[in-house]
């Protein structure tokens, strides 16, 4: 479907249909046909599960070119906090900063410093909120969002309705660079420098927003190299506007703790540990918390797939860089503003409806149950389909026959055998 934007890709080219990539998805948005994966754009949330699966680097994330940094007039750089975990022996953000610019950025704008504003506007609708269906979830993981957005549609009244920091830190960088240097607004190039495909998904097709403030994605693992040789040369501009809060964002539960006087708050990271919390919310499980907070990656955002450093490793490394940071170098001045706010309700996606009407799904489902019962339920993936539940589906919308299953098959071949040996040769010329 042409609506559908996504930041992974596959390179069918190098493909060996193994089905790691079809076992391990989410939202089972692969298959396998004729020995090649295929991906079902409309499933896919682009949480990056299958790339760090496949083992021959078949599956890719596309994101944009530094070289896009020669359209504008003027560039600001949006370092993701997850970008200072990153680096051995980094006691001072300025530093990463400061090599941003010296690598081609006007200006920098850090996200963490957004994130602390989010991190204000969140303990605002709590509060204001306090009443009401808990507990909250946080909608700063894209993935997740999407997740819920395509799977778990009962919770989609729980999410928070706040854009997520790289977007906030966009448009306030944006509108800070107007005022100061009066340049047109479209003359200016923001850049989010992005840990995840899901955030470069984000920008291309928002959630929550008509459309994204920021210009361009790179690819943390492609400045990093460029970044540490330019960090011993470049200068001492106090260039940081964030504390403890912030660069907490960067890794699992970093948001939860900024909430400060929050204490009953759950925090999972890993695409398959936010499942299992999403079903336990879903079933009324978790109803004593006040707030969750998701991340489909391993250890957070230091777990994308767009980063280098081992997301555990990146934690300690940002532990370290925290601890003599300041709480919180920015608060919200009074109310939410209304840029923080989406301007778009989150709705459901009916991808995984088996219809477009209820006659048609229940026509369905009845058909599917038939099939289910045919099939072994082994889930082994030969058949290039998840599961046999996933099989029997595809069989239902057409994209599929029972003759792919090698246990029916392997059935069928035996059955037919027996039938031959009990005739005999007179019946059989």
């Amino acid at each position: 479907m042409s609506e559908f934007v996504h930041s992974v890709t596959l390179d069918k080219s190098i493909c060996h249909g193994c089905t790691r990539c079809v076992k391990r998805c989410p939202t089972e948005a692969i298959r396998v046909h004729d020995g090649v994966a295929h991906i079902l754009t409309e499933r896919c949330i682009d949480c990056g599960e299958c790339i760090r699966q496949c083992p021959h680097h078949a599956k890719k994330a596309n994101y944009d070119s530094p070289e896009l940094l020669k359209n504008y007039d003027l560039t600001i750089a949006l370092p993701a906090p997850a970008l200072y975990g990153q680096f051995n022996n980094l006691e001072d953000t300025d530093l990463v900063l400061n090599a941003l610019k010296a690598y081609g950025f006007d200006r920098v704008f850090e996200v963490s410093a957004a994130a602390e504003l989010v991190s204000d506007a969140t303990r605002h609708l709590m509060k204001a909120a306090a009443d009401e269906m808990k507990p909250f979830i946080s909608s700063a993981c894209p993935a997740v969002v999407r997740l819920i957005r395509v799977r778990f549609p009962n919770l989609i009244d729980r999410v928070l309705p706040l854009i997520a920091p790289a977007e906030l830190a966009a448009r306030l960088a944006r509108q800070k660079a107007v005022e100061e240097t009066g340049i047109a607004p479209e003359r200016i190039g923001v850049f989010f420098i992005s840990p995840c495909p899901a955030k470069v998904t984000a920008v291309k097709m928002p959630i929550g927003s008509a459309r994204s403030e920021i210009d361009g994605v790179l690819a943390i693992k492609d400045l990093y190299p460029k970044l540490c040789s330019l960090m011993k040369t470049a200068g001492d501009e106090p260039l940081s506007h964030a504390g403890r809060i912030g660069v907490s964002w960067a890794s699992s539960g970093g948001e939860s703790s900024g909430l400060v006087s929050v204490d009953n708050y759950l925090a999972a990271d890993g695409i398959e540990n936010v499942i299992r919390v999403l079903e336990d919310l879903e079933d009324e499980k978790l109803h004593d918390l006040a707030f969750v907070e998701l991340n489909a990656c391993a250890g957070g955002c230091v777990g994308g797939v767009l980063t280098v450093e081992n997301p555990y490793i990146a934690r300690a490394k940002l532990a370290k860089l925290r601890r003599y940071m300041p709480v919180s170098e920015n608060h919200l001045p009074g109310s939410i503003p209304p840029q923080m706010l989406w301007d778009t309700d989150l709705e459901y996606l009916p991808v995984l409806e088996l219809g477009s009407t209820r006659r048609e799904r229940f026509e369905r489902y009845a058909q599917l149950e038939e099939l289910r019962a045919l099939l072994p339920d082994l889930d082994c993936g030969a058949c290039g389909a998840p599961t046999c539940a996933a099989l029997a589906e595809d069989i239902v919308r057409g994209y599929n026959t029972l003759d792919n299953c090698p246990f029916l098959m392997r059935k069928r071949m035996q059955e037919l055998q027996s039938a031959t040996d009990e005739t005999t040769p007179e019946e059989n010329p």
